[in-house]
């Protein structure tokens, strides 16, 4: 473990990659409360919300209202989704200090996802990236599917490391890689990592698992091992798979930061304030917590 990281970034996903997962509605006020509740617990990256179809993604619809009305941080990231330079408009009128732009390793993904192809979806990144930059606003990108896709299986890390090679030469600052189905174990995320590095240097690298398989751990251990240290996660695990009927989705970020206190690695993060977050969102979603550790700790 001579690599592991000192200190580690959580990027908290909950009220984006989350919440808009939930069948019930979830109102603005709450969504809010939730931000706000997250960063008194140590969060300084949260994604507050996306500016994408509402017709597809309905529980986005009142990002504008969130990202108006937080009470914000100062020393917080409070960072918005968008697919395309209107989402991009609407991102820098409600002042985002970051915006998230979205691709995939999967051909077939990406087509039933976006509708468009790879190289067509990375050219809709690159409009949103000139924007950002001629806007002085930092650009990160997520990389759907890196090790396995729900239409075409097995996804080679070849074409992972192509789409994470074009989006650092775009100007991304950070690339988030998305274990979208939770498929992974550590070899194959590994094997994955190993090969998006001889074409993008780690410090720009994020991972973002999925714990369908209940492998989230083991891959966020295995990515720290090779010196990855940015983490994305979810309170309580918000977000389900929509691929596995079911299953668990966004491993949950109690999780990662009680085996990170456990190695005594640094994220910044009040576990304890983080725990009775998880569970005031779970309360107002009318559901247990996924986290393993916020039952083990409240029982």
């Amino acid at each position: 473990m001579t690599k592991l990281p000192k200190k580690v970034r959580i990027v908290e996903v909950g009220p984006r990659d989350g919440l808009q997962n939930e069948k019930q509605p979830v109102d603005t006020d709450t969504k809010i409360q939730l931000i706000e509740r997250l960063t008194q617990a140590g969060i300084q990256y949260c994604e507050a919300g996306a500016f994408v179809n509402p017709k597809w993604v309905p529980q986005m619809a009142g990002s504008d209202d969130v990202f108006n009305r937080i009470a914000r941080d100062p020393n917080v990231v409070y960072a918005a989704l968008v697919p395309n330079l209107k989402g991009f408009e609407r991102a820098v009128a409600v002042n985002a200090s970051e915006v998230a732009v979205f691709c995939a390793a999967s051909e077939a993904f990406t087509q039933k996802n976006t509708n468009c192809s790879i190289d067509q979806s990375l050219e809709r990144a690159r409009d949103v990236i000139n924007a950002a930059s001629a806007a002085n606003i930092p650009v990160r990108g997520y990389i759907s599917c890196v090790v396995g896709c729900p239409y075409e299986g097995e996804i080679t890390p070849e074409k992972v490391s192509y789409v994470a090679e074009k989006l650092l030469a775009m100007g991304c600052y950070e690339i988030s890689l998305g274990d979208t189905i939770g498929v992974g174990t550590p070899a194959s995320v590994v094997a994955m990592l190993q090969h998006v590095l001889t074409v993008v240097p780690v410090e720009t690298l994020a991972v973002h698992f999925h714990d369908t398989y209940g492998q989230a751990l083991a891959n966020i251990l295995a990515a720290l091992q090779i010196g990855v240290a940015v983490i994305d996660s979810s309170v309580s695990g918000l977000g389900g798979c929509p691929y596995a009927k079911g299953a668990t989705g966004n491993v949950a970020t109690e999780d990662v930061v009680y085996m990170l206190n456990g190695m005594d690695i640094e994220t910044g993060v009040d576990l304890q304030t983080l725990i009775t977050t998880g569970h005031w969102i779970c309360d107002q979603l009318g559901r247990q917590s996924a986290s393993k550790v916020a039952r083990a700790l409240s029982g």
